[in-house]
């Protein structure tokens, strides 16, 4: 690890920012409590929100912790597509007996009045996911203390990160679960995404800055591997889903290992954005007709998937889950970390046993 990452965390491993509730600060302190470094998710959260969050969090731990920031989205979609989009979900609505959200809710997610907050009480680190901030807003952190990560997903956009001062790059495979963070939503891009272990090289040999390695990591074999190909730190989302302190629904932790979800695909059925989840009815259904409008889909089906949960119906819900979501196991977080750091010594013991032999 860099050395500036050795200060916040003793292991190289970090708990990724699960929006939607999964990343609460219970699993960020167990995380944190173990040695590696967890992130709370602010995104589709209030300022107050996000604000009360750190607070408890704070309370919880006095290790280092992260905050995860959505960028601001441009405003793209094409509204007649979505009118379009609302009426083919009209039967889900009847069917769960709720009306569907607000296309146009919020479009920026309350950047601005976040980053004022992380800037005037700083945290340690904070990440930035579908997009990259200005070099005035990396060099507002920097002056504060705080550690910048910019998730990429192409070369290209580790280069610009690079350039517009970030201290690093979480590099996020297509394995991964949940939202793709390519910096520029393009539907011609679908199912374009590069795959982990090639895409840590290519950005290896493009910036200096280091690498955290995020998508389908779910064993220390997995986290060695990319730390051969260049990586420092790894970051996982889905391994963590399953643990105790987890916020994620009971029934989103149990389908990761449900014989039922034999397979996750991209979709952007729930969010107008690609994200890998395990496929389900709603997915099957509505994934091939749903329009590149993000976040406008999402805040349209933010009901629909609350009263499919509240219904304790998985087939109605988005289930966020990598490639490697059969391999998740129900361990406390804090476990969790230990075991995966026991696995990647074990690993890396038996490449230097073998190339000694």
């Amino acid at each position: 690890m860099s050395s500036v990452l050795t200060d916040i965390c003793r292991y190289p491993i970090i708990q990724a920012p699960m929006a939607g509730g999964a990343s609460c600060p219970e699993l960020v302190a167990a995380v944190n409590g173990a040695g590696g470094l967890g992130f709370l998710a602010a995104g589709y959260k209030t300022t107050d929100g996000m604000y009360h969050e750190i607070k408890r969090l704070r309370r919880l731990t006095g290790r280092p912790f992260g905050v995860n920031l959505f960028m601001p989205q441009p405003q793209l979609a094409d509204p007649g597509a979505v009118e379009v989009y609302r009426h083919q979900l009209a039967g889900e609505a009847a069917w769960y007996d709720t009306p569907l959200g607000d296309p146009d809710s919020s479009g920026d997610d309350g950047y601005e009045a976040k980053l004022a907050i992380l800037l005037e009480d700083p945290v340690p680190a904070v990440s930035f996911t579908f997009g990259c901030p200005t070099r005035d807003t990396l060099d507002a952190f920097a002056g504060v203390g705080t550690y910048t990560v910019v998730t990429v997903t192409t070369p290209e956009e580790a280069q610009a990160a690079e350039w517009a001062g970030a201290d690093a790059v979480c590099v996020q495979g297509v394995e991964a679960g949940g939202h793709q963070s390519t910096h520029r939503d393009d539907p011609q891009a679908d199912g374009t995404g590069i795959g982990l272990l090639s895409l840590v090289a290519q950005v290896r040999e493009t910036v200096q800055v280091p690498i955290i390695a995020a998508g389908g990591l779910m064993r220390g074999s997995q986290i060695a591997a990319v730390f051969a190909a260049g990586a420092q730190a790894a970051q996982l989302g889905t391994a963590f889903l399953a643990c105790p302190e987890s916020g994620a629904h009971l029934l989103h932790k149990q389908a990761l290992t449900n014989p039922l979800f034999v397979r996750t695909a991209l979709t952007r059925a729930f969010s107008g954005r690609p994200a890998r989840g395990l496929v389900n009815r709603f997915m099957r259904e509505h994934g091939p007709y749903a329009p590149a409008a993000y976040p406008q889909v999402h805040y349209l089906t933010s009901g629909l998937r609350k009263a499919a949960a509240k219904a304790g119906d998985a087939q109605g819900m988005a289930l966020w889950a990598g490639q490697g979501h059969r391999m998740a196991r129900e361990l406390p977080a804090g476990r969790l970390v230990e075991l995966l750091v026991e696995e990647v010594d074990a690993a890396r013991a038996a490449v230097s046993t073998g190339s000694m032999q």
